[in-house]
């Protein structure tokens, strides 16, 4: 294998259910490398080292060139979703064993959801839960001084149950976690070898569910994560010797290897985080800040809002009926994807898509699978946005006759005609997509036309020129991978790391100068983990966070800050701030003292120096890029338009609609009354011609 002693490379690896993609970034030209293999559930570090060594072999390059590993892994996830955890033992203050059963008044499905509502079995269960007798107060002083021979007795009664992992968790613990790091110390030494998760350590915030319920999914995760994440290190070691091996968290940062085994429920939502940060990074080469984001899968699509050129987060993270109190892009899941399945109720005799799934198999009816059902994709087709007779869809034959078909069914059952219901079913997922972009959005007090849209993922650039219209948000951004742009937000992203701590003050009771010396110790503590990884404090950015509420209220608002904004104006800028975000999402400001709930310090790494690839520049004409022509049906009238094959097209050119372009990993459909623009750096931009 060839490569240049000066050359290094950058990877970033998502795994995904079906598949692994791994996209290597060159990072002196900015050129990019991809590829696609199976992935596999039993271990997916095989995946991954699979993927690297086709990679390296096809490109011919140098294994030990590449530098960093960035790694997006839905491990933790599929560990709360498949209830597969460890056993886990929890420690509580005397008085709340019971703190997870009794938990939130909250029960999912609406009114009379109550009535069928089954209470999955708790991840720390009642029978492996004892209780610590001591007591500390709100501010943080010892009322009642740990019991350490009572607690050995009750640990000593958990020996031999098959205890997997550890919890301690202790009422108060936010405002001094001394009583927690003994325990600790105690339950290391009864029962040796097994990992504890302190709440002071992994959420040093108040409300004692929440702060429970994280603290034991972080135990629950911990060992299969723990596991997988020391082995994929030493592989990717072995391979490449002295590779940084950097794993995604939620909130769209980084985490180093330690930081990530020890604290892993802040990586539950690190797969779509990474679809969010790579439209980050590849708008932003196109001079784009404020973005929506649209990735469309088979059976789901996940939208999120960036704002001048910062992802909204949220302080929360949801997998299925878990949510912790971890940060989190605020992405927003709708089950709507290629796959979802058209049907008419007889009751009703109106048309209805998803969220039931055609899944990969049997799949489409168009894929030739031995699927019968309509599906979106099946839609697409019938209405000529996806080709049947290209091949640059891969080796996947499409079937047109079969789509219709199905389609026929859902036409039949209607009074329609086969096109016409294939428009139904497409504006109806549309709609329901649309409904999800609203949710991040105009329900937040944006505007979406103040924004770009990014459509990728397998089936959204076929809809995003469809979206732009309802959401009214131009250019529709479509990058040059859509299909791997996960692993493109893997291999740019920062590393990151925060620390917290529960301040509960009205503003009169502090003091500017106090809040800042609470704030300058938490980003102490937060610059560890990314000094550890050789990163010098010169090279961090950090990012203030001040949780506030008016006082009386129990809803919060995170306000961010920099050292600078806090030293020039203090928490007179916070409480402005805190009353224009209040104003912004529900139109109105109280006249009433603003409270301190908790501060936070987030430290950011350096960003990626990595260059957009640059296209080769050409005029306007596009023409040596079609290769087909077509009839697509739109409107309730059919309209001819050419087929253009993506690698052909060159910065400058210009895709009247109505088009499809094809590509490996996606197909783009560019409608009736618009333009795609193909910029430097090889994003289509669309706009309508008006």
């Amino acid at each position: 294998m060839s490569s240049s002693s000066t050359v290094s490379y950058r990877l970033g690896v998502d795994v995904g259910g079906t598949f692994t993609d791994l996209l290597l970034i060159n990072e002196t030209t900015g050129e990019t490398y991809s590829a696609k293999v199976p992935s596999t559930p039993a271990d997916s570090s095989i995946g991954v080292l699979n993927g690297i060594n086709k990679l390296c072999e096809q490109n011919r390059i140098d294994p030990t060139r590449i530098t960093h590993v960035m790694h997006g892994t839905t491990v933790a996830t599929n560990t709360v979703l498949e209830g597969k955890g460890a056993r886990v033992g929890l420690v509580t203050t005397k008085g709340y064993r019971q703190v997870l059963q009794i938990a939130r008044s909250y029960v999912p499905g609406g009114l009379g959801g109550w009535v069928i509502y089954n209470k999955k079995p708790l991840m720390a269960p009642l029978e492996l839960t004892i209780e610590a007798d001591e007591r500390v107060d709100a501010r943080g002083q010892v009322i009642k001084a740990l019991d350490e021979a009572a607690l050995r007795e009750q640990l000593a009664t958990l020996r031999g149950q098959g205890i997997e992992a550890m919890t301690v968790s202790l009422i108060h613990a936010y405002a001094n976690g001394a009583h927690e790091r003994r325990v600790r110390e105690i339950c290391e030494e009864i029962l040796p070898g097994l990992p504890v998760s302190i709440s002071s350590e992994v959420i040093p915030e108040m409300y004692e569910y929440e702060r429970t319920e994280t603290t034991v999914v972080n135990s629950y995760v911990r060992p299969i994560v723990g596991r997988y994440i020391k082995n994929l290190h030493a592989e990717v070691d072995r391979k490449m010797p002295g590779v940084k091996l950097h794993v995604l968290r939620s909130d769209g940062g980084l985490a180093a290897v330690e930081a990530a085994q020890n604290n892993p429920v802040a990586l539950l939502m690190s797969g779509p985080a990474g679809g969010v940060t790579g439209a980050q990074w590849i708008a932003k080469q196109s001079g784009f800040g404020n973005l929506l984001t649209f990735d469309m899968g088979g059976t789901s699509t996940d939208v999120a809002l960036i704002e001048k050129g910062v992802a909204q987060t949220r302080r929360e993270t949801r997998v299925s009926d878990v949510t912790v109190r971890a940060p989190s892009i605020d992405v927003r899941t709708v089950g709507a994807g290629g796959g979802s399945i058209a049907y008419v109720p007889d009751l009703t005799k109106a048309l209805r898509v998803g969220p039931q799934s055609a899944g990969a198999v049997p799949g489409p009816a168009a894929y030739c699978k031995g699927g019968e059902k309509p599906t979106v994709t099946d839609a697409n087709v019938v209405l000529g946005y996806l080709p049947a007779n290209s091949k640059l869809g891969g080796d996947m034959k499409i079937d047109r006759t079969l789509a219709e078909k199905a389609v026929k069914t859902v036409a039949d059952a209607l009074g329609k005609t086969v096109k016409e219901a294939a428009e139904g079913i497409i504006n109806i997922v549309n709609e329901n997509m649309f409904g999800a972009l609203r949710l991040v959005s105009i329900e937040q007090g944006h505007d979406p036309r103040d924004f770009a849209l990014v459509g990728f993922g397998g089936a959204g650039p076929l809809h995003a020129n469809a979206l732009g219209r309802l959401t009214g948000s131009w250019p529709v951004i479509i990058p040059p991978g859509p299909g791997v742009l996960c692993a493109y937000g893997d291999a740019t992203t920062r590393l990151r790391d925060e620390a917290s701590r529960t301040f509960v003050r009205r503003f009169h009771e502090t003091s500017d100068a106090e809040v800042l010396a609470i704030l300058d110790e938490l980003t102490v503590a937060a610059r560890r983990s990314l000094v550890a990884e050789g990163v010098a404090d010169a090279d961090q950015t950090v990012i203030y966070q001040v949780d506030v509420r008016y006082h009386g209220q129990g809803m919060r608002l995170s306000v961010d800050v920099t050292h600078e904004q806090f030293a020039a104006s203090g928490l007179a800028a916070v409480a402005r701030r805190f009353d224009e975000m209040h104003t912004q999402l529900y139109t109105f400001a109280l006249d009433a003292e603003q409270e301190l709930v908790s501060l936070r310090a987030i430290v950011l790494g350096p960003e990626t120096v990595v260059k957009a690839e640059q296209l080769a520049k050409a005029g306007p004409d596009a023409k040596a890029a079609v290769i087909d022509e077509t009839t697509i049906y739109f409107e309730g009238a059919d309209h001819a338009a050419f087929v253009y094959d993506r690698t052909k097209l060159l910065a400058g050119h210009r895709v009247p609609g109505p088009a499809v372009v094809c590509q490996m990993d996606t197909t783009t459909l560019i409608l009736p009354g618009h333009t795609g623009e193909v910029d430097p750096v090889g994003n289509i931009l669309i706009r309508p011609n008006a």
